[in-house]
């Protein structure tokens, strides 16, 4: 009997360890990951640039005389034509001094008409004849100044546009010079943005027909403005403090929703050419960093900094950290250890892309 139970006894403990050593070599064989490897194309990345949106006419309308304010002929936000009277500055002085010139001016037009009997008479010289029609022309530029002066009390739109806030009411005394409103023209909208020296020169030397493509305007509540715009000039001279140029975009505004003063987005396809991109799902953030797992030649992972330059619908554009051939964890960034050693399944990079692309809406 103790020899039978010896022998059960080691064919259990055979057993055992010859399950084990299974075990462990089943264990130690590499898990599957899906991996590829950066891709290197031409494509276009969407920037948005913070703008300032104005009226393609907007002016200060103010008091060319002083005066008593006699009468507003407009309301705030209301919408005026050109030549249309918006107030009037109590009229009555000029008015006066209008009649007094004109009165001089015929008084100096009689003397005039006397000498000039005269002279034909040879009664007085032929200089105060001359002198007579100084005096006349001093009395007639007199009386237009004076009219001028009366013309200025009744205060009219320049062009076409909608009043701003008006500032004084009927019966305030207003000084020479004296903000009244504002009035802006707004049928078109110029929006301006400040663009780096880098990306100008992209801009004026790109060819594809990118740089004519329409702007988009997303205005402050995060909606889609629903016309499209174009850049219509760019400034001279670039700015020292910030590198910057300033871009100037018009956009219609059929239906009066932009205002003078307002803020938006300028969105603007930048072109990217050569650009080396990546899935996005295929980085984790690490304390403010960016990290793929790469896999070397003996199929090990090791994690490694990589640097953004543009973010894509899905994808990176790599600034620097990888080439072209490296070849990148796709899945189970999660459960992967540093210098695991996987069972690498390939996927060329075009088609990685062209599926999550695919999945942008």
């Amino acid at each position: 009997m103790n020899r039978i139970a010896l022998l059960v006894g080691l064919c259990v403990i055979t057993y055992g360890a010859t399950g084990c050593k299974q075990h462990k070599e089943e264990k130690a064989e590499p898990e599957s990951f899906s991996v590829t490897s950066p891709l290197k194309m031409d494509t276009t990345y969407v920037k948005e640039y913070v703008s300032q949106l104005q009226s393609v006419r907007n002016v200060e309308i103010r008091a060319q005389e002083k005066g008593y304010l006699e009468k507003s002929y407009v309301d705030e936000g209301q919408y005026v034509k050109a030549g249309q009277l918006l107030f009037r500055i109590m009229p009555k002085i000029y008015q006066a001094e209008y009649q007094k010139a004109r009165a001089e001016a015929h008084s100096a037009e009689l003397e005039m008409q006397n000498t000039s009997l005269l002279a034909d008479k040879e009664i007085v010289s032929k200089n105060e004849l001359a002198l007579s029609k100084a005096k006349y022309d001093v009395a007639k530029a007199e009386m237009a100044l004076a009219g001028t002066h009366l013309s200025f009390t009744d205060i009219r739109a320049p062009f076409s546009g909608v009043i701003d806030r008006i500032r004084f009411k009927q019966g305030s005394l207003i000084d020479e010079g004296t903000l009244l409103t504002t009035l802006s023209d707004n049928s078109g909208i110029y929006a301006y943005f400040n663009v780096s020296e880098s990306e100008y020169l992209n801009f004026k030397t790109d060819t594809s027909g990118t740089t004519r493509t329409p702007l988009a305007l997303t205005l402050a509540n995060a909606e889609r403005y629903k016309y499209p715009g174009r850049i219509e000039t760019i400034e001279g001279e670039f700015d020292n403090t910030t590198g910057n140029i300033a871009f100037r975009a018009k956009f219609p505004n059929p239906d009066g929703l932009l205002k003078h003063g307002e803020t938006g987005k300028i969105l603007m396809q930048i072109p990217l050419k050569n650009a080396l991109v990546i899935p996005q799902k295929a980085t984790y953030e690490l304390q403010d960093k960016i990290y793929v797992y790469v896999v070397d030649k003996d199929n090990k992972v090791r994690s490694r900094n990589i640097t953004i330059q543009y973010e894509l619908p899905n994808l990176y554009v790599v600034g620097s950290g990888l080439s072209e051939s490296d070849k990148i964890l796709l899945e189970g960034l999660q459960t992967i250890k540093e210098e695991q050693k996987i069972k690498p399944v390939y996927t060329a990079p075009d088609q990685v892309a062209q599926k999550l692309q695919l999945l942008n809406p």
